[in-house]
C-alpha cells in the first residue's frame, strides 16, 4: 500500500521506500535529466504521465516493486531511468501467504449520536432509498422491447404531476431463455432480478415476461419470495394479447403506482443506511496513487459512521488478495475469498482474459503493465478496516462495514451485482475517463488526474488529481469524497444523472452456455 512518507513532489513520484520504480507525475522528454535514487540520469526515452521508470538498476529476474508489492519481475536488465512497462516486465505468479486476520485492527466507531446524516427516503419496512424510481424488469430478452416502450411513454412532461418520482426506468436484459436451467447462471439471473425488484430505490416494480421462456415470471416470483401487490405487478405477453396490448397494460399499471410512489418525503437519516458499491474503470497509473486510496479513506470514514462499503471485481484483486485476507475477521471469511479466486482460476483457464494477466489497451496506455499492478490499485478502494464478509454475485448483503461481493471486473456487470445486493450508491474511479451511470442508484465519478478531470468536466464529479498535484492529501480528499457522497445521497444530482446515463447499464452476469 502507499507509504505514509510517499513523496508527491517533483517530476517523479516515490510511493514507498522499498520500491524500485518511480512514477512520472508529468510528461518527461527524451534527454531530460531527472533524479532517480542517489543519481541524476538522462532519460533515454519520453515517459508518459502515470508510467514507471527504474529507480536504480534492476537485474533480470528481480521483482518489480510498487507500493511495496510485487507486480512482476524484470524480463531483462533495466537501467536507472529506463521505462518500466509490459515490454520489460513479465507476470510470474508466486506463492502468497493469505495470513488470515493478521492485519485486523479495531474500528474506531463514531458514537451514534455524533454520526453524519443524509436526507433519505424511508420505506415502510425501514429500508432507506437515495432515489425514487419505478422500475420495469424483463424476465427474458423477448420482452425487452416492450418494457422499453412502456418506460418511454413516461416522458418528463407526463411525470410532471409527480415531482417526487425520479423516473420510470426499463431494465432490459439479454438472457432468460436459451440457457441451462437449473444452473448457476439461471440462479444468478433470478437472484439479480429479485435484488432489483426489492431494491429500496424502486417505489414500484413491473415484471414483464413473454410466456414460453425458461425464466417464467411465476417461477421467478415464487422462487425469490416476491409477492405481487400494490407495488409489484407482472404481465405475460402471450396471456395479455401481444406487444401492443402489453404496452398498454404496462402503462396503465404504472399509472396506478405513481400516486403512491410520489407520496414520499426525504428526512434526515444516519449515514449507516448507506451501502456503497466501489468500482473502477478505465484505470491508469495514477489510480492506485490518488482516486483509489482517497476513496478507501472515504470508505474508512463511512465504516466508522456505521455504513457499508462493497468491494467487488474479483479478477482485479488477483495477485494482491492477501491485502484483504489479512483483514478478514475470521479464517472462514478469508477462505471464502480464496475459494472465489480458485473458482475464477478454473473459470478462466485457457482464456486470454484479465484474470490471467492481460489488462485492457486503455489500462496499458495509462501505465498499468499487468493485472497484478492493476489489482494493487483496485484493492485500495476498500480502505483499511476489517473484512466482515464475502458474498456471491447479487447475494443480499446483510452485514455492515467493509465487505466483498464476487463479480467480474467488467463495470456494468459488477455494478449490476452490487445494486442487486443492496447498494444504494456507487462510487466509480477512472483514470482514462469511463462514462457510466447506474439507475436506479446514483454514481459519483472520481477522476484520478487533473487533465482527465478538466477534459471530461461534464462527466467527472471529483478531481482526485489534486493529490498528484500536491494540493490535497489522501485523507483530505477522502473527507471531500465523503461529504460529496452525503450531498448526492440526499438528492443532489451527479454528473452521470445530469447527462441521463444509466438506462443501458443493467447487465446481469452471463456465465453459462447459450443453447
Amino acid at each position: 500500500m502507499l507509504h505514509t512518507n510517499a513523496n508527491f513532489t517533483g517530476p517523479l513520484l516515490s510511493l514507498s521506500e522499498t520500491d524500485n520504480v518511480l512514477i512520472a507525475r508529468e510528461a518527461l522528454a527524451v534527454g531530460q535529466r531527472v533524479r532517480v535514487g542517489e543519481a541524476t540520469v538522462e532519460l533515454p526515452e519520453a515517459i508518459i504521465p502515470g508510467h514507471k521508470v527504474a529507480a536504480y538498476r534492476i537485474a533480470r529476474g528481480e521483482p518489480i516493486r510498487k507500493c511495496n508489492a510485487i507486480i512482476g519481475r524484470a524480463s531483462r536488465d533495466i537501467e536507472p531511468g529506463e521505462h518500466v512497462h509490459s515490454h520489460n516486465v513479465e507476470l510470474v505468479d508466486f506463492e502468497r501467504d493469505p495470513g488470515f486476520g493478521l492485519d485486523v485492527r479495531p474500528v474506531n466507531y463514531i458514537p451514534e449520536s455524533e454520526r453524519a446524516t443524509f436526507s433519505g427516503i424511508v420505506r415502510s419496512d425501514g429500508r432507506v432509498a437515495t432515489r425514487n424510481f419505478i422500475g420495469i424488469l424483463a424476465s427474458v430478452n423477448c420482452s425487452a422491447t416492450v418494457i422499453k416502450h412502456i418506460a418511454a411513454w413516461f416522458t418528463p412532461e407526463r411525470l410532471a404531476p409527480y415531482p417526487n418520482v425520479d423516473g420510470v426506468v426499463a431494465f432490459a436484459q439479454t438472457s432468460g431463455c436459451g440457457m441451462s436451467s437449473p444452473s448457476e447462471h439461471f440462479d444468478v439471473l433470478r437472484r439479480t432480478l429479485a435484488g432489483y425488484a426489492r431494491h429500496p430505490n424502486l417505489a414500484g416494480v413491473l415484471v414483464v415476461g413473454l410466456g414460453c421462456e425458461r425464466n417464467q415470471v411465476a417461477g421467478l416470483l415464487d422462487t425469490q419470495g416476491l409477492q405481487a401487490g400494490e407495488t409489484l405487478h407482472s404481465l405475460v405477453m402471450q396471456d395479455v394479447g401481444g406487444t401492443r396490448a402489453t404496452i398498454e397494460a404496462g402503462i396503465a399499471a404504472i399509472k396506478r403506482m405513481l400516486p403512491a410512489a410520489n407520496d414520499v418525503v426525504r428526512r434526515a437519516v444516519p449515514a449507516s443506511h448507506l451501502k456503497i458499491g466501489l468500482e473502477c474503470g478505465g484505470s491508469d497509473g495514477f489510480s492506485g496513487i490518488s482516486a483509489n486510496p482517497a476513496l478507501g479513506a472515504a470508505m474508512d470514514l463511512l465504516v466508522r459512521h456505521g455504513g457499508t462499503a462493497i468491494l467487488s471485481e474479483t479478477p482485479e484483486i488477483h495477485g494482491v488478495e492477501y491485502l484483504l485476507t489479512r483483514r478478514a475477521i475470521t479464517p472462514e471469511v478469508g477462505q471464502k475469498l480464496m475459494d472465489r479466486l480458485a473458482w475464477w482460476e478454473r473459470y478462466t483457464h485457457g482464456h486470454n482474459g484479465q484474470f490471467n494477466g492481460v489488462v485492457s489497451p486503455g489500462n496499458q496506455q495509462g501505465g498499468l503493465a499487468n493485472i497484478f499492478e492493476k489489482s494493487l490499485g483496485s484493492a485500495m478502494k476498500g480502505g483499511t478496516t476489517p473484512l466482515q464478509a464475502v458474498y456471491e454475485y447479487a447475494e443480499p448483503i446483510d452485514r455492515t462495514g467493509f465487505v466483498f461481493m464476487d463479480s467480474p471486473g467488467y463495470d456494468p456487470v459488477a455494478v449490476t451485482g452490487q445494486i442487486a445486493s443492496g447498494a444504494n450508491f456507487i462510487c466509480f474511479t477512472t483514470g482514462r475517463g469511463s462514462m457510466f451511470g447506474s439507475k436506479p442508484v446514483p454514481t459519483l465519478k472520481l477522476a484520478t488526474n487533473t487533465p482527465i478531470y478538466k477534459r471530461l468536466a461534464e462527466d467527472m464529479d471529483i478531481n482526485c488529481g489534486l493529490i498528484i498535484d500536491g494540493e490535497r492529501t489522501i485523507e483530505e480528499m477522502g473527507q471531500e469524497i465523503f461529504k460529496h457522497i452525503l450531498r448526492a445521497a440526499s438528492g443532489e444530482r451527479t454528473k452521470s444523472e445530469l447527462l441521463g446515463l444509466g438506462d443501458n447499464e443493467f447487465v446481469p452476469w452471463h456465465m453459462g452456455i447459450v443453447s
